[in-house]
């Protein structure tokens, strides 16, 4: 064949194969010699050289076809399938030279196809892929060390995309349907995933995944990032020790959860701690007694809605040491709040702001919506008898995550909370548009609120 055609396999492929391939597949549709005919007609040119995007899609296609047809699915197991979708591109590529790698990625495609996730099996394998964002059928960006890039590939159709949303809702046990278009959920690596369907996305179903790294955050690692200095990871490690109520602030994509599951590890092992999240995310090691509750949306007839407020109440009678709150949003902060007011030291939670102060404002709206009516002094004091402890993270024009203040949260005064900051992030002037350069710096300000510290037996100063 290729002594008959002196043009290149390539050009060969995009004029002659083409059009064969498009006869074979009217002729052979109910052929048993499909599978060869797609070796002989697909990728007969393929011994010079790694397959184009057209013999790709041609391969694949055939190859879906084919198992689709003589598969039995229903009672293949996902190792048993996997293993025949690999022998059969073995046996299809023959002696065709492609690299084990490419072979791999196949066979990994053709299965992520049938049982997994399609096209987000092969994006979410990649570790240094931090998030992932699908919006529509033909639009997919995803977040790669810091900064945003759009992706060639693309769902086959709004069909495919919608069958891929609902394994992921349906693997959680959770329900997503034009009546209840919105989901919070999460893959069973513990990544957190986002759903909006139409009518209410209108360019198509929307979906946001943010990866979690498979190791747990660590004190040493923030160390490593420069997010925060050895001398202030000792602070920190006396401060959860001691049990003061810490709440971590920021904006979306500061690392909350991170640096949440970071100060986890200061916990003592042989504590009772119940964590409670909307969708399951922190990744808390190292403690025996550990409790992990979620919230459940409602079902079809609109009953059996589990929130946030009910699991504080519910974690209240359950003997608690600690209790985390991975996020409040809303009317959970009044419970929260009482929670750390009724003997339940050590807590800890995280909340959207743009700032320290912001968060204190922030959190008194929040209380507001499930306390209608509270003076808002009353809602003041209970803030600042709740929480000891505010740590702010910002993520900077660098695209950096960066702690920029740890303050104390002091009493009132003249009507207003007032703050006590013992670190603040400086920047230097060797910063840059491109690179912020700075540290977080010790103030001048001395921990007023000693109490908790006294009674574990620290004497030194903070």
């Amino acid at each position: 064949m290729r002594k008959k055609h002196s043009q290149s396999w390539k050009s060969y492929i995009d004029t002659k194969l083409l059009g064969r391939y498009n006869r074979g597949i009217k002729f052979f549709a109910n052929c048993s010699y499909y599978v060869e005919w797609i070796r002989y007609n697909c990728i007969l040119c393929l011994k010079e050289s790694s397959m184009n995007d057209l013999e790709r899609k041609a391969f694949l296609y055939q190859a879906r076809e084919y198992i689709s047809k003589y598969f039995d699915l229903s009672r293949l197991k996902d190792e048993e399938l996997y293993s025949k979708i690999e022998k059969l591109v073995s046996e299809q590529l023959g002696d065709v030279y492609i690299s084990i790698k490419e072979r791999v990625n196949l066979t990994d495609e053709l299965y992520s196809s049938i049982r997994g996730l399609g096209l987000l099996d092969m994006i979410i394998k990649d570790d240094d892929i931090t998030e992932v964002m699908i919006n529509g059928t033909d639009e997919i960006f995803i977040e790669r060390n810091g900064k945003i890039e759009k992706l060639k590939q693309s769902f086959d159709s709004q069909r495919k995309l919608e069958d891929i949303i609902q394994r992921i809702v349906g693997r959680a046990g959770r329900e997503v349907n034009q009546s209840n278009p919105i989901v919070d959920t999460r893959l069973p690596d513990g990544s957190r995933v986002s759903v909006v369907l139409p009518p209410v996305a209108l360019k198509g179903p929307t979906l946001t995944i943010r990866k979690f790294s498979k190791t747990p955050m660590t004190v040493e690692q923030l160390i490593k990032y420069k997010s925060i200095t050895p001398q202030i990871a000792k602070v920190l490690e006396t401060l959860v020790k001691a049990k003061y109520n810490i709440f971590i602030s920021g904006g979306t994509g500061s690392g909350k959860t991170t640096f949440l599951n970071a100060l986890s590890n200061y916990i003592p092992k042989t504590e009772r701690v119940i964590t409670i999240e909307d969708s399951a995310e922190l990744q808390i090691v190292g403690i025996e007694n550990l409790v992990k509750l979620e919230t459940r949306n409602s079902n079809s007839s609109g009953k059996g809605m589990i929130t946030i407020r009910d699991l504080i109440k519910t974690s209240l009678r359950m003997r608690p040491e600690r209790i985390i709150v991975g996020e409040v949003r809303g009317a959970e902060t009044l419970d929260m709040l009482q929670a750390m007011n009724t003997g339940h030291d050590g807590s800890l939670s995280t909340g959207h702001a743009n700032s320290t102060k912001d968060m204190l404002s922030r959190m008194e709206t929040m209380v507001l919506m499930g306390a209608e009516g509270l003076p808002l002094e009353a809602i003041r004091q209970q803030i600042s008898s709740a929480v000891d402890i505010i740590i702010h993270l910002s993520r900077l024009r660098d695209h950096s995550r960066k702690t920029m203040e740890i303050s104390e949260v002091m009493g009132l005064k003249d009507g207003e909370i007032e703050l006590n900051p013992l670190y603040v992030f400086e920047e230097s002037e060797e910063s840059t548009m491109d690179k912020v350069v700075g540290e977080l710096k010790r103030t001048k300000n001395p921990l007023k609120n000693t109490f908790k510290l006294r009674l574990m037996g620290y004497k030194g100063d903070i």
